[in-house]
């Protein structure tokens, strides 16, 4: 079928639908194959696909963090690999400074070839990124509180070749995972999850050449191309009932996030500009640029009200200016495990709060890790979102930049030693106004062995903002019930020994309200 060069409505749809549902057979297949109680049970991955030049194209309902960053992977294994990449090979990649996010967030890139174009080029790419329980690290669950360069968050992999056409790479792997100044504490899970993410785009694979055979390549290619120009004219749309605004957010640690927002109404485009924001952090709080590109694409496209994929072309109406050397651009090798789950949060509130349409939810993904060299965990905690101008927050969710589930209390006692003493709602903790912010919850967890536990947080100590005179949601709080009975109040980020008895209590903010009640 020949090229067209106005694509026809109905069959934009189908597309939009087709890309879209590759994406969730590949997250299908990574949950149903993977070992790691942080992909199968929390669902902490994304897939997606990419067109011919690594720009994405469409995805699942995954990871927001994960979607809008995945496409800078992909670029940098094109520019790095290009004239090397063959079929049968996989490549893997976790660089923050290259299109990653943080080092346990590790993207598995399979490039599509064709048998029948007899192109050196890959036509299209798949790729499936996945939480690590661990990678290695100053601590178990690789999400050190209080790491200040980058190697000390674990293994770096920079478009290292997993599969050379079709033979997997396991001595090699196995090598880089054990030889690091803080190796990997459990390789064989790593090898097991970074196969099921091989099967996931394999599946991807699959399904795009099929796609092919039915409606053939420029028709597959040409609708790649109209998706994202759908979703481009989309952003547009959206911008055109937008304002001007700037905002400035303090986070804990006293650093501070400035964005001013320039709406163009005659292109219908907008600059962010993040000029006045703090310089590059001693801690790990700095965001890696695709961080702060992913939360820019993910503010913009939920401003959206038609059904479309977050893609490359959401992007386009966008200048980002986010100055070289701040922390939400920090230079190698910067710390940034916490860049990617809390400070990525604090961008999105800015941005609301700059274009006036929600008030702060929790802010903070609440990062929870505890183990030692023969467990290590993860999870990130629900809080309260922000209210809006005609809706309020909701109670106990994972907000923004954060899609994951809690595991189940039944498979997380069975799997490691610890008690889910409770998890409840935290009552009065969204803000008030006339309409009020969600709640927070406070979960309990009690240890059976001695284990290290850390906590990455945020909104310890500056509360969610409220909005047009709305109250702020309540600040939330970390500590320890010892076994004897004593108390320890811990900061937002702490790392603590735990022993048979004692409980890890923490109470997650609640969101802020939006309008005054009066």
């Amino acid at each position: 079928m020949n090229t067209t060069h106005l694509p026809d409505p109905v069959r934009l749809e189908i597309f939009k639908n087709l890309y879209q549902f590759i994406a969730e057979q590949m997250g299908i297949v990574l949950q149903n194959t993977a070992a790691s109680v942080n992909i199968k049970e929390r669902l902490d991955f994304s897939c997606a696909i990419f067109d011919t030049s690594g720009l994405l194209v469409a995805n699942a309902p995954h990871i927001p963090v994960h979607l809008g960053s995945m496409s800078e992977s992909v670029r940098s294994l094109i520019n790095d690999k290009g004239d090397t990449i063959k079929p049968g090979n996989v490549y893997l990649s976790n660089n923050p400074y290259n299109g990653g996010t943080h080092l346990p967030d590790v993207t598995a890139i399979t490039p599509v070839f064709l048998e029948d174009t007899h192109t050196s080029i890959p036509l299209f790419y798949v790729a499936s990124r996945g939480h690590q329980a661990d990678i290695g690290g100053i601590t178990p669950g690789s999400m050190p509180p209080h790491s200040t360069t980058v190697e000390e968050e674990g293994i770096l992999f920079d478009n290292f070749l997993l599969v050379e056409q079709g033979k997997f790479q396991e001595i090699p792997v196995r090598k880089i995972l054990a030889n690091h100044p803080y190796p990997a504490r459990n390789p064989d899970q790593n090898i097991a999850d970074f196969k099921a993410q091989i099967a996931a785009n394999a599946r991807g694979v699959q399904e795009l050449q099929k796609m092919v055979t039915q409606y053939g390549i420029d028709t597959v290619q040409s609708y790649m191309k109209f998706v994202q120009d759908n979703a481009e004219a989309s952003v547009r749309r959206a911008i055109n009932l937008l304002k001007d605004g700037s905002f400035t957010y303090a986070m804990d640690n006293g650093a501070k996030i400035k964005v001013t927002v320039t709406i163009d109404r005659e292109n219908r485009s907008a600059i962010i500009d993040f000029t006045g924001t703090s310089p590059q952090l001693n801690s790990n709080f700095n965001a890696p640029k695709a961080v702060t590109q992913a939360a820019v694409l993910y503010v913009f496209r939920t401003l959206v009200d038609d059904n479309i994929p977050l893609n490359a072309g959401c992007l386009n109406p966008l200048e980002i200016i986010v100055p070289i050397g701040c922390m939400l651009n920090p230079i190698y090798p910067a710390a940034v495990v916490a860049g990617n789950v809390e400070t990525s949060q604090t961008i999105v509130d800015a941005l609301y709060g700059a274009l006036g349409v929600m008030a702060g939810s929790q802010g903070t993904m609440n990062n929870f890790t505890f183990g030692n060299q023969r467990y290590q965990y993860y999870e990130t905690i629900c809080g309260g979102s922000g209210a809006g101008v005609n809706f309020d927050g909701t109670d106990a969710v994972h907000t923004h930049m954060t899609n994951s589930r809690l595991t189940d209390p039944e498979v997380l006692e069975t799997r490691y030693p610890v008690l889910v003493e409770s998890f409840s709602l935290r009552p009065h903790s969204g803000g008030k106004g006339q309409h009020s912010g969600g709640n927070g919850v406070i979960r309990r967890i009690r240890f059976l062995e001695p284990m290290t536990a850390n906590i990455l947080s945020s909104h310890r100590v500056v509360p969610p903002l409220g909005l047009n005179g709305g109250e702020a949601g309540k600040v939330g709080r970390n500590w320890i019930e010892r076994q004897d009975g004593t108390q320890e109040n811990l900061n937002s980020t702490a790392t603590v020994e735990m022993q048979p008895g004692d409980v890890f209590v923490i109470e997650t903010p609640g969101g802020g309200g939006f309008g005054s009640l009066s």
